[in-house]
């Protein structure tokens, strides 16, 4: 049987088990009954497994053959801390826990390639199977690399995806060079000085200052990153406050940025402090 025929059967299972993931969301460090899932399914098809590998990661390892090559595979199995609003049957019954980034496909995913390679077993080598904590920004691949991944389990290459819903099924979007964009989250705090909201003469108002802060962020791509490199800057929350008619002490503003070069990442961090520190100043506040 041709691959894509033998592992469309496998498709209901996979099925299941995604929904099964979906249903039972766990965040970074937290993924005890996934990894526990994935290892005893590994187990049962014959891999040798090496739990807890970077807290509660799960690698599997199959070798075929006499080959000295290896290649390792990876997904990850980490949730988001945020509320589920769908009505899906296999929706998360945990409250603000929710597999929103699709690792609970990832995970069901390499599961379906386990399964596939242990039964066929087509091919020399050594397959390693890297099922990663922590992706959502909590540093689970630091925490493999500190556990001695590669030393312990040596690739000589590996391969990942990730979803994308808009593409056609059966469709996969491959590019030279960097794929994936780094990511860093950022958080800035403005501290200005309360008061009643009657009176904001007598405030320095953190909340202006954020909103203002946050406008002058958008310049750092256009204005400071060259058109051959790439970068976005998104400001996703901002905080302040707590009543109608009080002016507030502090505010908040929360977001992330995302680039494909180290100096590139340097740049957006050395112009968001400039510039959160310069406009907060501008209003007789304080930011960063």
């Amino acid at each position: 049987m041709p691959i894509p025929e033998k592992i469309s059967a496998l498709a209901p299972e996979m099925t299941a088990w995604r929904h099964d993931f979906h249903a039972h969301p766990e965040i970074g460090f937290e993924e005890t009954r996934t990894s526990e899932i994935v290892a005893k399914a590994l187990e049962g098809w014959g891999w040798e497994v090496h739990r807890n590998v970077g807290k509660t990661g799960v690698v599997g390892r199959l070798k075929v053959g006499t080959s000295s090559r290896s290649v390792g595979l990876r997904c990850d199995m980490d949730a988001l801390p945020m509320h589920e609003i769908t009505q899906l049957a296999y929706r998360s019954k945990y409250e603000n826990r929710m597999h929103a980034c699709g690792h609970d496909g990832h995970t069901a995913s390499m599961l379906g390639a386990a399964k596939y390679l242990a039964e066929t077993r087509n091919f020399d080598g050594t397959a390693t199977l890297i099922f990663q904590p922590a992706e959502e920004g909590v540093g689970g691949a630091n925490a493999m690399l500190a556990d001695g991944l590669f030393e312990r389990f040596p690739c000589d290459a590996v391969f990942g995806f990730h979803n994308s819903p808009k593409l056609d099924v059966g469709k996969f979007a491959i590019r030279p060079g960097p794929m994936m964009a780094g990511g860093a989250f950022f958080d800035i705090k403005v501290q200005g000085r309360g008061s009643h909201g009657a009176h904001p003469e007598h405030s320095v108002d953190p909340v202006l200052t954020a909103c203002q802060i946050v406008t002058a962020l958008q310049s750092i791509v256009s204005r400071n990153i060259g058109a051959v490199d790439q970068g976005v800057v998104s400001v996703t929350r901002i905080e302040g406050g707590d009543a109608y008619n009080v002016v507030p002490d502090t505010a908040f503003i929360r977001g992330t940025a995302r680039y494909f070069k180290p100096e590139t990442g340097k740049l957006i961090e050395d112009n968001m402090r400039r510039m959160a520190k310069g406009v907060a100043a501008g209003f007789g506040a304080t930011g960063g």
